[in-house]
Parts: structure tokens; C-alpha cells; sequence
């Protein structure tokens, strides 16, 4: 698969024949591989998968110097990390996230906009009572967008390893 479809949303159709382009045959781990992506692609929309959403559903902000905490290898190791809690909290929301550089555009009392990073036409938002998108029901839905990437934890839930 090329480098830039692996971590690119794409639909299942493009996924299907990029696929086959490359490898020519189908096996069982390529169909495997297509099972796991249309499964992931049936997966309904959440905040969380965007954005680090706490337990209660509630929008975490990054905590204060998090990138460096996160770069000390000790730290990467899940350990006692007493009077870090708001860290570690953050760090496994992260892991959640399967969408990568999205930011919160607007977090109101009933909805959550957010955007992506490196491009604002990429926007959605949610409802908070239930971190649902009014707007797109499932990752397909989302194929309607360029450039949408995927993070390490969804390349992995899909089977694909970087």
C-alpha cells in the first residue's frame, strides 16, 4: 500500500483497488485487511476520536508542558505517576484518538466544533449530550473530506503496521 494511503482516510472503494494495485492477489491477511478497514469505516463518530475526551465526556485541555512529560521515557511506561494524574489522564484519552490534528474551534454549552489543523474547511461538530456528530454518522461518511489522517491507533485497529 503506498505510504501516503496508509495513513490517509480514503474510501473503500479507492482502499479496495490501491490495495490490489500493489499486492495483485488476494490472501487472507489481505482480506482480513479489508474486513478491518470496512468494520473501522462502519464505526459511528465520537468527539473522542478527534480530540482527548475525559471519562465524564468532558473536552480535556492539554496539560501544561504535556509534550515534554510525554518525551521523557520514563514516562511512556505506564507506571505510579502520582501527582500526574491530569498527564496520564490526557495521555490515554489520546490513545483514543483516531483522527490525527484536530483542534477545538468553539466548546460551548451544548455543541463542540472543532477543525482540522492544517486545513479549517475540515470542520465538524458535536453534540455534548451525547459527543455525537449531527452532521456525519460514521468514519465513511467522513471520505467526503481530502485530507483527513489517521493516527498510529487507528492504522493498528486496522491492521495496517507503520
Amino acid at each position: 500500500m503506498p505510504t501516503e494511503a496508509s495513513h490517509k482516510l480514503i474510501p473503500m472503494t479507492d482502499f479496495v483497488i490501491e490495495y490490489y494495485s500493489n499486492e495483485g492477489y488476494a490472501d487472507l491477511q489481505t482480506l482480513r485487511l479489508m474486513k478491518n478497514y470496512a468494520n473501522f469505516l462502519r464505526r459511528p463518530l465520537t468527539l473522542g476520536m478527534f480530540v482527548p475526551v475525559g471519562q465524564e465526556g468532558n473536552v480535556l485541555k492539554e496539560p501544561k508542558n504535556y509534550t515534554s512529560w510525554k518525551s521523557l521515557d520514563h514516562n511512556a511506561v505506564k507506571r505510579n505517576t502520582s501527582g500526574f494524574e491530569e498527564y496520564t489522564e490526557y495521555q490515554n484519552a489520546e490513545k483514543n484518538c483516531l483522527f490525527e490534528g484536530f483542534i477545538i474551534a468553539y466548546n460551548g454549552y451544548s455543541v463542540v466544533r472543532i477543525v482540522a489543523s492544517y486545513d479549517e474547511a475540515v470542520e465538524l461538530s458535536f453534540n455534548k449530550s451525547d459527543l455525537m456528530s449531527s452532521a456525519f454518522s460514521d468514519i465513511e461518511s467522513l471520505t467526503v473530506f481530502n485530507d483527513i489522517y489517521l493516527t498510529v491507533n487507528a492504522l493498528d485497529s486496522i491492521g495496517i503496521k507503520k
